[in-house]
């Protein structure tokens, strides 16, 4: 707790507050064990002990033992990198194919604009998790196409941001000048309306990672995304679930990662949207 106090006091010092300071640790720890597990955990998520099986949090195990005696708490930490590749790997592809159809349909027209966007339409009628469903059905169930799925399922809600965004600068008058001036129009995107569309697109990719960890998490719980014995957090949320009445930590500690990384992407996007709101306010 002081290490975590240091930690927001240093950031309140660089005027962050504390929260979104908090938030930025967490997600750091995070990425540390993505990118390097063992430094956080020693134990091998996939070894089995039978005759350890089920056991409380303590000792040797700080968060309990499984059904089947593997340590519980080096699943969670490897099992972010499964879990984060999905949810941030889907944020990724959503943006980049939001922003690709919203500037088409900014740029490309009015017949090509009312096109692009109806089929968005069309696909915002539908609840983000159950479009990913519908996308795991054709393609079929694994990490991959779950994060694909995932993306295609995003992709709406960054295109309609992307293109009102656009659509603002483009009727600017200084791009209508430059426009008149004979400037092409891929440079006039690439020059003025990109640069003011990444703001806006940022402080929604990252609240929208929240949602993606949660969907990516949730196909996985039925069973959809990484094949066993692979740790991810839904799967072991689905396996815990069994076992809530005897052995609540199975279940617990994955569903508490979860929790913290979607609070902690929450809270910096909230701060962001506020920066940027306060940025827009200024003469």
């Amino acid at each position: 707790m002081s290490a975590l106090a240091q930690v927001a006091g240093r950031g309140a010092r660089l005027g962050m507050p504390v929260a979104p300071a908090l938030a930025a640790l967490v997600l750091a720890l995070w990425a540390v064990a993505v990118a390097a597990p063992g430094l956080l955990v020693a134990a091998d998520p996939d070894a089995t002990d039978v005759v350890a099986a089920l056991r409380p949090p303590g000792g040797a195990h700080p968060f309990g033992t499984d059904e089947l005696g593997r340590d519980v708490l080096s699943r969670v930490v490897h099992g972010a990198r499964l879990s984060l590749t999905i949810g941030f790997g889907a944020t990724a592809l959503g943006v980049a194919g939001g922003l690709l159809l919203g500037l088409l349909a900014a740029s490309g027209g009015r017949r090509l604009d009312q096109l692009v966007m109806r089929v968005q339409d069309v696909l915002l009628a539908f609840p983000e998790l159950l479009l990913a469903l519908l996308v795991v059905t054709v393609v079929g169930s694994g990490t991959g196409n779950v994060l694909v799925a995932i993306g295609v399922a995003a992709v709406p809600t960054y295109a309609r941001l992307v293109r009102g965004q656009a659509l603002t600068v483009i009727r600017s008058g200084y791009v209508e000048a430059a426009a008149a001036l004979g400037v092409r129009r891929p440079l006039v995107v690439v020059r003025h309306v990109l640069p003011n569309v990444a703001g806006p697109l940022l402080v929604l990719a990252t609240i929208g990672t929240g949602t993606t960890v949660i969907s990516g998490s949730a196909l996985s719980f039925l069973g959809l995304g990484a094949a066993p014995p692979a740790a991810e957090w839904g799967a072991m949320l689905s396996d815990g679930r069994e076992f809530l009445a005897t052995a609540w930590w199975t279940a617990t500690f994955p569903g508490l990662a979860i929790v913290s990384v979607v609070l902690s992407v929450t809270v910096l996007g909230r701060h962001l949207q506020g920066r940027s709101t306060r940025g827009e306010g200024r003469p």
